[in-house]
């Protein structure tokens, strides 16, 4: 199975007649059970291919890659990025986890704390959660809107759109500058979620990823599904697509996820740097030095 076909089927970037609800967080693209084992030695293969992608996007020090992850709790978005990512070399990777607001990050524009990380040239840069929680977690809880301190005329009806409006003029201004961007929405189930979240009750060594706010939210999962799928409707673009992920089997998660990251890099045509003459004559030089030691 080629993952550059697989990838297809989920990728949004025409955003027009988009329904969350038609794609189906169990699916794994008719493949059967049967196919875990051989998924497994795909998936190693992919994060073999990975590592040498980056190695070049490193030693090529022009394009940066951001990977943003977004999802219901318990859907998957760490273990992902760790099994997705294993084999990146650490110094050209960061990964930045983004929680309520801090009160210097209030005082700022919304995109401020996302700016700050933004990965350097040569670099892959990894969003758990994101700017996008603007419009999604925000959106389902309007009153935090009061703690942004925004001018009173500025919080009008529109301001859900306006943001998406900012949001996918923020990301076209990245692309233009060399930054490509690939964003994840991994597609959890309720009833999957329920189940994980019982698995995180009843297995100790899963207690501490459990938190009574995630039970809260879950009663509001219907708002959270309809602000999903408006934000990927103002904002999916040929240049920052969406990728909706069936959450639902691990395993064809993760397939696809690195299957679109593998397929963003080599849309960069990598390359190692060519040296120019007078590097290759410092080489000759340094070799000469090194075969007259004693």
């Amino acid at each position: 199975m080629k993952l550059d076909k697989l990838i297809k089927r989920y990728r949004i970037q025409n955003s027009k007649g988009f329904k969350l609800d038609e794609i189906n967080p169990g699916d794994t693209a008719g493949l059967e059970s049967e196919f875990r084992e051989e998924a497994k030695n795909l998936l190693q293969r992919s994060i073999t291919e990975l590592a040498e992608l980056q190695d070049k996007l490193y030693a090529h020090n022009e394009w940066s890659l951001l990977l943003v992850f977004q999802a219901m709790d318990a859907a998957g978005k760490d273990s992902t990025i760790k099994q997705v990512m294993s084999g990146i070399n650490p110094q050209g990777c960061e990964v930045h986890s983004f929680k309520a607001p801090t009160s210097e990050e209030l005082d700022h524009d919304f995109m401020w704390r996302s700016m700050r990380r933004l990965p350097e040239r040569g670099r892959i840069g990894i969003f758990n959660r994101s700017y996008y929680e603007e419009v999604l977690v925000v959106r389902v809880h309007p009153t935090l809107l009061d703690k942004q301190q925004l001018p009173t005329k500025l919080v009008t009806r529109r301001i859900w759109d306006e943001r998406c409006d900012d949001l996918r003029h923020f990301e076209d201004y990245l692309g233009r500058n060399g930054t490509m961007i690939r964003k994840f929405f991994l597609h959890v189930s309720k009833d999957e979620q329920k189940r994980r979240f019982y698995e995180r009750l009843n297995n100790p060594e899963k207690n501490w990823k459990f938190s009574a706010a995630d039970i809260a939210e879950r009663q509001h999962w219907d708002d959270y599904m309809h602000a999903y799928e408006q934000a990927i409707r103002a904002t999916a673009t040929p240049q920052a697509p969406w990728f909706v992920v069936p959450a639902d089997n691990k395993w064809f998660t993760r397939l696809v996820v690195i299957g679109a990251i593998i397929d963003a890099l080599k849309d960069m045509k990598l390359s190692y740097p060519t040296l120019a003459a007078t590097e290759r004559e410092a080489l000759t030089t340094a070799r000469q030095q090194l075969d007259t030691e004693t």
